[in-house]
């Protein structure tokens, strides 16, 4: 019989600026097996700085001889966030890993191909369908190779419910210059992921980080992403109302951060920011009194017009994280992955490490890595989305 002790998930956070890779592996590979007390490693997951875009696979190879992790994924990104702090512009590699007894793990990398106007995904695991025991997955995608929506309709069909969390590669600026990591091997295109189930806890936190201003409205006139009338009134026209009331100083800084939310549930009678998901304004037209936003929209759904800024995003962040303690007082996390926008960071909030801190208040001392991310990935309102401007955070916890 095997004891208790030994079934524990443990997790641990390894971190080194050295730009010498030989050595800056060996540091890390070191400082994981001491952390995990000679446990095994299960799951692990690789960030590296863009300064290391041409050694990437390298180090993905050694870090797979020398720790053997079941399953190995990660990418490149402009920042990177390990232990308690996000290195904005520095050279740095991270490797996050986690003990797992008994936990199944299916890894895959999904590429896309299309024709005849019809997406096709290849690349999705054989038997990987489930109905009862729901995985959570765990995603990074390349941005300019992947058709995400796709992605996310994949999903539902094959595991209902499951929620997903992770993040979009950064750092490269045109199709092919993204590295993504899936074991041993380093790949330019698509996804890289892993279903996650068993016995293991993950739950997912998605800060949107806006305020809403104004009143809802429900939207009587609309075309694909374009909304034309609110209540019967040109759009344009309701957002300048809405403008004028906020004054002349609030309505300067709310125009240079608009947002709309898009209400999940338009009967309810009271809504909060997390009822909402927020999608960026791409333009206006004055003629038509149109107003068009970064995702198909419907006519009879509510909006809300919102505003992003600093003091909101810290705000929710730390309401959502505070209600997530509230909610699992006896499932303290033992580990995190976070995906913050990489419109975050410290241009945004003015303060260093800002969204690592907040999480670390889960848990002092817990293990936490992530990257800044081109997008992020997480649920709301029971459905899977890519963000902007986000923090989207996967907690893991002993099952219950």
């Amino acid at each position: 019989m095997v004891n208790s002790e030994t079934q524990a998930l443990m997790f641990h956070v390894a971190v080194s600026q050295n730009q010498q890779v030989e050595d800056a592996v060996s540091a890390i590979v070191e400082d994981i097996k001491h952390g995990l007390g000679g446990g095994t490693v299960d799951l692990a997951f690789l960030f590296c700085s863009t300064h290391y875009v041409g050694q990437i696979k390298d180090i993905a190879q050694s870090v797979t001889e020398n720790l053997g992790p079941r399953v190995l994924l990660g990418c490149m990104g402009e920042g990177i966030i390990g232990r308690h702090e996000e290195f904005e512009g520095s050279p740095v590699i991270t490797v996050w890993a986690g003990s797992l007894p008994n936990v199944h793990l299916t890894a895959f990398h999904l590429t896309f191909s299309e024709k005849d106007n019809t997406t096709t995904i290849n690349g999705w695991p054989d038997g990987l369908i489930f109905v009862k025991d729901r995985p959570t997955f765990l995603l990074l995608a390349d941005p300019f190779s992947t058709a995400i929506e796709e992605v996310f309709t994949h999903l539902e069909g094959n595991c209902p419910g499951s929620p997903a969390i992770g993040g979009v590669a950064s750092g490269g600026s045109d199709l092919g210059e993204n590295c993504l990591v899936l074991n041993g091997d380093v790949v330019h295109e698509g996804v890289v992921g892993v279903a996650v189930s068993g016995p293991v806890s993950i739950r997912t936190i998605v800060s949107q980080g806006c305020q809403p201003i104004g009143e809802r409205y429900m939207i009587t006139k609309s075309e694909r992403n374009i909304i034309y009338e609110l209540g019967g009134v040109s759009t344009l026209e309701r957002l300048q109302a809405t403008l004028n009331n906020l004054g002349s100083a609030g309505a300067q800084r709310a125009a240079l951060s608009l947002q709309v939310g898009v209400a999940f549930n338009e009967h309810q009678s009271r809504f909060e920011r997390g009822d909402f998901l927020i999608r960026g304004l791409i333009g206006a037209d004055q003629r038509t009194g149109g107003l068009a936003i970064s995702d198909v929209i419907n006519e009879g759904q509510t909006i809300q017009f919102h505003v992003r800024d600093a003091q909101a995003a810290s705000e929710e962040l730390n309401l959502m994280l505070a209600k997530d303690r509230s909610d699992f007082p006896d499932e303290v996390p033992k580990a995190a992955l976070l995906f913050s926008c990489n419109g975050r960071g410290q241009q945004f909030f003015m303060t260093p490490h800002h969204d690592i801190t907040a999480v670390q208040k889960e848990a002092t001392g817990m293990p936490v890595a992530g990257f800044f991310a081109a997008g992020e990935i997480g649920p709301v309102g029971g459905k899977n989305f890519i963000h902007g401007y986000t923090a989207s955070v996967a907690l893991f916890a002993e099952s219950k």
